[in-house]
């Protein structure tokens, strides 16, 4: 990919400023911009070297932006897709990070403007841990992105946002939203969710005899609150058919102890054993 011009990036947090790092590390663009709603926290990330300058005006961020990237909460991405591209060249590629996708693309191609010029994006990659200064410039090494056109995505945005996301370190894929939110509700937010409610069973008074198991098990239980209310919302449809998948599985189990099933409790076991030995081997 030939360097860019300036990159604006919407939302320097842990995603947004590791993109920031990464462009700025494989020298592909000759500036990144960060816009955001807290003038200090911008400073900080100017401090961190995630971004070269930072300004709370969306307009003037993304002024002269080749390619604007919209890191904040899924509630929010498509009305700041939607103002980025009133105040962006009309050349620009606006994609994003966010972690369910139909709701965003319907809202955005509502607007001719903004679906011209945008391209849904979801880099898996992550943390429980916040902020610029958790940021790191090698985070979508080998990780998969999630490209979600539609019939109605250009195809010289489509093959910008490829190379964008590529440059990156990412490994592109494609998919439409609906089919993306469906399996993310599966691997990613069900898990978050589970994690949650395990780490919301244990009595407090019992967390002192607690260990690797709950560690591991609770650990992305840890993120913003805001941050995955937003998306167990946005993707509340595909969330509760896996809720249903999940609550099938324990009553499985449920009843295997019940009858003291021995056989069932060890197929039961077993099967999810080689299930995440598949996981790790991959």
């Amino acid at each position: 990919m030939e360097q860019l011009r300036t990159v604006a990036i919407i939302g320097v947090g842990l995603i947004g400023g590791s993109i920031g790092l990464a462009l700025r590390t494989r020298k592909l663009a000759s500036e990144v911009v960060g816009v955001g709603r807290d003038a200090a926290r911008l400073d900080q990330a100017v401090r961190l070297g995630t971004i070269d300058r930072g300004t709370t005006e969306l307009s003037e961020g993304v002024a002269g932006a080749s390619v604007v990237v919209i890191c904040t909460p899924v509630d929010r991405v498509a009305e700041d897709v939607r103002r980025s591209t009133e105040a962006a060249p009309a050349g620009v590629l606006v994609t994003d990070a966010g972690s369910a996708k139909r709701q965003i693309v319907e809202a955005v191609e509502r607007h001719p403007r903004s679906g011209a010029v945008f391209v849904g994006a979801h880099p898996v990659a992550g943390s429980e841990r916040r902020g610029a200064a958790h940021a790191r410039a090698n985070l979508f090494d080998g990780r998969p992105c999630v490209l979600t056109p539609t019939p109605r995505t250009r195809a010289d945005r489509l093959r910008r946002a490829r190379d964008f996301w590529s440059a990156l370190g990412c490994r592109v894929l494609e998919m439409g939203p609906a089919e993306h939110d469906e399996i993310l509700a599966y691997t990613s937010h069900l898990p978050h969710a589970l994690a949650a409610a395990l780490a919301g069973t244990v009595p407090v008074e019992w967390l002192p005899l607690a260990a690797g198991a709950y560690r591991d098990g609770t650990r992305v239980a840890a993120a913003d609150t805001s941050l995955w209310t937003a998306i167990f919302r946005e993707n509340r449809g595909p969330l509760l058919k896996a809720l249903d998948s999940l609550q099938d599985r324990l009553a499985g189990f449920k009843y295997a102890l019940m009858t003291d099933d021995e056989e069932s409790i060890r197929h039961w076991w077993e099967q999810a054993r080689q299930r995440r030995d598949l996981f790790s081997s991959g």
